[in-house]
């Protein structure tokens, strides 16, 4: 996968060699990825914003070209892959640009390491001070059936492998036809489904409970901090959490893989939020 003006590298991190793709120059925008995805989901937000920042898309543990090695998803190594990439990288201060899963690693940081982050434009999430509506579990339980299977050692990795599922993943949730099978083929890698199967059992399952039950309401976010929500993701739209204080807006024409839907919309958001 190539795309103009980005080049590719390799960054040796702690038992981790982690493959990012970059583009532009200037204060650093870090963009992480939701699953079952990787850098290329920022393919047509790169352009924008690389003619203004220096854009750094990274894919994460487990995921794209980077290593999938069998530990290492738990909430304190996958921190600690992001500190440790600026560090290599020598970011001070970045913004963050985060969808899906990686929105809950962008709030840990933010929270844990709030001089690193200048602000935080999040995707697809409801942020950890909101109180989750019931109907939200109903949409859980009816569009997010895959949540069960996924983290089951043998299943999930035999369901990520074997059955399709990850195209099934992303043909429900509205990813377009011409971009499932660029994500979805990652996964015939053993260690891919393997690594997916072991990121959603040791942290997308137990920190995304934490915040629906308010483990994180009363810690104090100072960073800057946007939400941006598809109007029609099955599961997190705006009526599916009250009482939040930050500053949450809707995205019509997109479900929940709203970059790959309204890449526009999301690179507008980011232009007018990072250059506030």
């Amino acid at each position: 996968m190539e795309l103009q003006g980005v080049t590719h590298r390799f960054v040796d991190l702690p038992g981790l060699r982690m493959h990012v793709a970059e583009a532009g120059s200037g204060e650093a925008v870090v963009m992480l990825h939701g699953f079952p995805q990787h850098w290329w989901e920022w393919r047509d937000v790169i352009p924008a914003l690389a003619r203004h920042y220096r854009v750094i898309c990274p894919d994460l543990r487990g995921a794209g070209q980077t290593d999938a090695p069998a530990t290492g998803y738990d909430r304190e190594t996958l921190l600690g892959d992001l500190t440790g990439l600026l560090d290599a990288l020598e970011l001070d201060r970045v913004h963050l640009l985060t969808h899906d899963w990686s929105g809950i690693v962008g709030f840990l940081l933010c929270l844990q390491e709030p001089q690193r982050i200048r602000d935080h434009l999040v995707l697809s999430i409801p942020p950890p001070d909101a109180r989750p509506a019931g109907r939200m579990f109903g949409r859980m339980l009816r569009h997010g059936w895959f949540n069960m299977i996924l983290p089951w050692p043998g299943l999930g990795p035999w369901a990520l492998h074997r059955t399709g599922l990850p195209d099934v993943m992303l043909r429900a949730h509205g990813m377009p036809d011409d971009a499932r099978a660029v994500f979805a083929t990652q996964f015939r890698d053993r260690q891919r489904a393997a690594a997916g199967s072991a990121l959603y059992r040791r942290f997308i399952q137990p920190e995304g409970m934490r915040f629906l039950t308010g483990h994180y309401r009363d810690q104090e976010l100072t960073t800057p901090t946007r939400v941006l929500l598809g109007a029609q993701d099955a599961v997190v739209r705006m009526d599916s959490f009250h009482g939040s204080r930050l500053d949450i807006r809707e995205v019509e024409g997109a479900g929940h893989f709203l970059v790959d839907a309204q890449p526009g919309a999301v690179a507008e958001h980011a232009l007018d939020f990072f250059g506030r």
